[in-house]
């Protein structure tokens, strides 16, 4: 079905059918989500979905236009717009980014792409208490130094915020705006999306959700509170509902003005450095790449403090799903609701990269301290080579581990295995000297 620009207020409100509606309340109720939204397009059909309470604390309804704390879902709007000066002839995404960003010198071979991909060897960035106290500049001149790379440009891939951050600071030296005016007049007008960003003045007339989370004690639910930092806003401020994320799915897949052809190829083309992780089959400039039954998807997952949001665009068959949730739990409701799309629609949606599985062998070797700027990660081995992750000192948690080095989490409590990530060896000295988990790589600092 062919498409030419659309916009979020052009889109409707056809409701999914009483069967699949009645099906994704249930499941909202099940795992004690208070609000969610859903928008699908089939390739010739559209609808939308939404149930519960904006906040738990005042009651407000979750409407269709709610908007939600995106959290790194915003990452794609801001490649996007990166993209957008490349094709207007600003930048090009092979220029070192220290062309444009001073603040980038001490790395001068860094390339845009490298930014927009997570291939940077960047490490994820200081946490957002850290980077309240600092404005944008400091915060890459703190993070962007040969000291902190976890591996030379280009070579291998690292989720990073302090990337995208850098791809923020970017897109305000070339405008002259600052990065949420650039994106609201680059993307979100042009979409029909109303501008809403966390820490920012509300847009006219549009509803913004609360997070929230659960007292463990009481099972009540409760608001969480927002703490992305502002020098954070190009990796998680944005606020936009389901439909305004299916919009912008659209436009990814090359059904809008908005996004030129190329453009959107440019996103949705992987990266060869960009190898799978836990979090995705592979990354291009600005989305996680997945594929599913022979079909390449592409997207981006997004939690701020107490949502879960995400977005999957399959191009052949024109499908766009988009779901939001206003709760921690709502990831788990995000893959049991991908999985009936599936069933509706017939294709199969990749919600998350699944565990691994198979024959386990101990690795002894693993055993030492990685490193990722601030983020201390600790393996530890046990008698019979079983290996255990801890993050800062937190609770250690059970690896499962197989032959080809990628290792699974397991959960304390059910035994369930979840992705987890991959060791890596020096090609120099075969010696273990990285592990990625969760899309993040830490450089070993000690052994044993």
């Amino acid at each position: 079905m062919p498409y030419t620009t659309t916009t979020a207020a052009a889109v409707g409100e056809p409701v999914l059918p009483d069967e699949l509606t009645e099906r994704l309340t249930a499941l909202a109720a099940t795992h004690r989500v208070p609000g969610a939204q859903l928008a699908l397009d089939t390739g010739s059909q559209v609808f939308t979905w939404h149930t519960g309470t904006a906040d738990a604390a005042t009651g407000a309804a979750f409407t269709a236009d709610t908007a939600v704390p995106l959290g790194s879902l915003t990452k794609p709007y801001t490649a996007a717009a990166v993209l957008l000066l490349a094709a207007d002839g600003d930048l090009d995404p092979d220029d070192p980014a220290a062309e444009h960003l001073p603040e980038l010198r001490a790395v001068p071979d860094l390339t845009i792409r490298q930014l927009l991909s997570h291939t940077a060897g960047l490490p994820t960035g200081p946490d957002s208490d850290t980077a309240a106290r600092t404005t944008r500049a400091h915060y890459l001149a703190g993070a962007c130094t040969p000291g902190e790379l976890l591996f030379a440009p280009g070579t291998g891939f690292s989720y990073s915020n302090a990337g995208y951050v850098a791809a923020g600071q970017l897109v305000a030296a070339v405008t002259g705006m600052d990065w949420q005016e650039a994106v609201r007049v680059l993307l979100l007008d042009p979409l029909g999306t109303a501008a809403a960003f966390l820490g920012s003045t509300p847009a006219a007339n549009r509803p913004t959700a609360a997070g929230h989370a659960v007292n463990t004690a009481t099972g009540e639910l409760r608001p969480a509170v927002q703490n992305l930092a502002p020098a954070e806003a190009p990796a998680g401020a944005l606020q936009a509902s389901a439909v305004d994320l299916m919009v912008f799915g659209r436009a990814l897949a090359g059904h809008s003005e908005v996004l030129p052809p190329a453009v959107a190829e440019l996103l949705r083309t992987p990266e060869p450095a960009a190898e799978p992780s836990a979090l995705a089959d592979g990354w291009s400039m600005g989305l996680a790449v997945h594929r599913s039954d022979g079909r390449h998807w592409y997207g981006h997952d997004g939690n701020a403090q107490g949502t879960s949001c995400h977005l999957r665009v399959e191009p052949e068959s024109g499908l766009v799903l988009a779901f939001t949730g206003n709760a921690s739990a709502a990831t788990a409701l995000w893959c049991e609701v991908a999985e009936e799309i599936g069933k509706h629609t017939g294709l199969a949606v990749p919600a998350a990269v699944p565990a691994r599985r198979g024959r386990s062998v101990p690795l002894p070797e693993a055993a030492g301290r990685y490193r990722n700027g601030g983020l201390e990660y600790r393996v530890a081995v046990g008698p019979d080579g079983s290996p255990t992750l801890s993050v800062d000192g937190d609770l250690p948690i059970p690896l499962r581990c197989y032959a080809d080095l990628r290792c699974d989490l397991v959960d304390p409590d059910t035994g369930q295995l979840q992705a987890g990530g991959s060791f890596h060896r020096d090609p120099a000295t075969g010696a273990i000297d990285r592990v990625q988990i969760s899309g993040r790589t830490a450089r070993r600092t000690t052994g044993g």
